[in-house]
Order: C-alpha cells, then structure tokens, then sequence
C-alpha cells in the first residue's frame, strides 16, 4: 500500500496510455479509483477494457466538454488526475478547435468543479509547450512556445489551472512529463511506429531524423503522478518529469533495431515531416525540481523500456500490423 490507500480519486483519460497505467498502479495501492471514459456507442473502457483491475474501477462515461457531467464525475473525490485530452500533433494542424473545446474548456470544467468540492488537482501538460530548446536541459523556467496548435492549447490549460492556485487557493499542481512511452502507445506515435515496422520487416518509414527527445518509460511516469499528488510542496508548482538525456530519431531507430534484432532499413517518407517552423528539434528535461520535491527521479533504461515495449507491440502485432501506414 502506499500514501493513495483509501484515497478517493477520479482519472480523467483513464482508459487511455498513460491514464490506463495510471489507474492500475492506484488500484494496486489501495485507492478508491473511479475512471472517467470518453462516451462511444460501443461503452468501451479502452486499454482498460481487458485490464485484470476493471472490476475494481467505477467507470463513469461522457465527455470533459460537458461542463455539468464533469461536475458530477468529481462529486465526492479527493484527487483528481486530469489526464484527458486530444494529443495528436498532426491532427491539431486541421482540427485546432476541437483541441481549444476540449484541451482547454475541458480542463476549466475539471478546476470549476474541484474547486467546488476542495479537491485536490494533478493537471497534465506537455514537454511540448517549450518548443525547441533554447536552452539545454530545459528547466520550468525556459520560455514557453507553442509550435503547434496543440501545444498553444496545453498552454492555455496549464495557465487555466495556475490560475486557479493564484485566484482562489485552489490546491493544483502542473506536472509536465517529457516523451512517455511504453506497452499501449498509440501506434501513431513514433516509437510504436518504428518498433511496429521492424517486427514486420526491416524497412522503416519515417519523416525528421534529428529532433531529440527524453524519452521517458511509462511507470516512471506513473511515480511521478502519484507523488506529486502526494506531495504539499508540488501545489502551484510545475514539475518537469524526465530522464535528461535525450536521443535522435536516428539513434533511436538504430537501437530499436538492436532490441528486435534487426538491420533497419531507413526510407523518408514527406509526409510524416512536419511543417519546418512546426517541428521541436530538441527536448531534454532538467527534472532536478522533480527530485527536489518529490524524491522522483526516472529509473528505467531506455533498452530496458523499449525492450518491455516491443515484447508488448509483438504480442499485440494485428494492432501495429499497419504502423509503416501514416496516420495524422
């Protein structure tokens, strides 16, 4: 058992990546742990659908746009993992106001009804909200610039939830977790991409070979909310969650190939290349606050993690059967 014992918590994302980790790592420490679903005809719990702690999750399905259904999602919690949100990069070039609706009036109806309750809140934001590195490691203090519509829309949303520290002494913390990967990713993203090709062939289609980014194993992630929803000292605070290293898409691609034991076969595809003033060239974390505060720092090596990735992607191959297909 740790400190979330007895806890009562909701999970907005639950069924997703991160949040469907999140929720199981509560439910094995003893958290009372209710699960906010986005609605679909189907009722389905996404990654948590098959998940051995289902049974002990209360499901609670709608939409984090609908202002009153959140409020009653949150009735009776202590904490609130707000995790919910559209993420893909891509798709925010076409659809930006989808991102607004749900990115930002989203996570205002979250604040609006912890604050009317006094629960305590751990927002989720993004690496991406500091765009390329002016500075390396990036520390919380480097300049915030959106370079997607995506990233202006988490910008928002963790200025939002400050604001609500500020203004009324709401008890939020932002933790801002750099490149998350692990078992579940979608296949969209560019570590499943790679990883699904190479269990399928030796060509890998790709865009952009040089950005780096701090790659950052899904259960050290999962430490890092825990605590921080733990931890007095993280209220009003942004927290950076990261390895501080960071690593090409090209060394990325090369040891992927040595964990799946393959010969990778690079082909550029223009596609998957973003805009030019889009694309974030380097993220590396300075996650020394992390330790600092929460005792946290990232424990997983990135053999290791991509190792535990694959071996998940291999048993799971009909869903990454399609990963050299891009999708926005």
């Amino acid at each position: 058992m740790s400190g979330m014992a007895g806890t009562r918590v909701l999970v907005t994302g639950a069924g997703g990546f991160v949040g469907s980790h999140l929720v199981e790592r509560l439910v094995r420490d003893g958290a009372q742990v209710r699960g906010f679903f986005r609605y679909t005809s189907t009722g389905t719990l996404g990654h948590l659908s098959d998940s051995p702690v289902c049974s002990d999750v209360e499901p609670f399905l709608g939409d984090v746009r609908d202002g009153p259904l959140v409020t009653r999602a949150v009735r009776d919690r202590d904490v609130v993992f707000h995790l919910a949100a559209l993420i893909g990069i891509p798709y925010s070039y076409d659809a930006p106001a989808s991102y607004v609706a749900t990115n930002i009036d989203g996570t205002l109806n979250i604040l609006n009804a912890a604050r009317s309750i006094g629960a305590r809140v751990v927002h989720t934001s993004t690496s991406e909200v500091y765009g390329t590195a002016q500075r390396v490691p990036i520390d919380e203090s480097h300049p915030l610039n959106a370079q997607s519509p995506y990233a202006a829309t988490k910008i928002g949303a963790d200025m939002l939830a400050l604001s609500f520290h500020r203004s009324f002494g709401d008890a939020v913390a932002v933790l801002r977790p750099f490149n998350v990967y692990g078992p579940r990713q979608s296949a969209r993203a560019v570590i499943p991409t790679i990883v699904g090709q190479l269990l399928n062939g030796s060509e890998v289609r790709i865009g952009s070979l040089t950005p780096r980014r701090d790659l950052t194993f899904v259960t050290d992630t999962v430490e890092a909310f825990i605590r921080t929803a733990g931890t007095a000292d993280a209220i009003g605070r942004v927290i950076n969650v990261g390895t501080g290293r960071s690593t090409s898409i090209a060394d990325l691609i090369a040891i992927v190939g040595k964990v799946v034991g393959r010969q990778p076969v690079i082909v550029g595809e223009p596609d998957r290349v973003r805009p030019a003033t889009s694309e974030v060239e380097v993220l590396q974390a300075d996650a020394s606050l992390a330790a600092q505060l929460l005792g946290w720092r990232a424990t997983v090596s990135l053999e290791d993690g991509l190792k535990d990735t694959a071996d998940w992607i291999a048993d799971h191959i009909d869903e990454y059967g399609q990963a050299s297909r891009y999708v926005r």
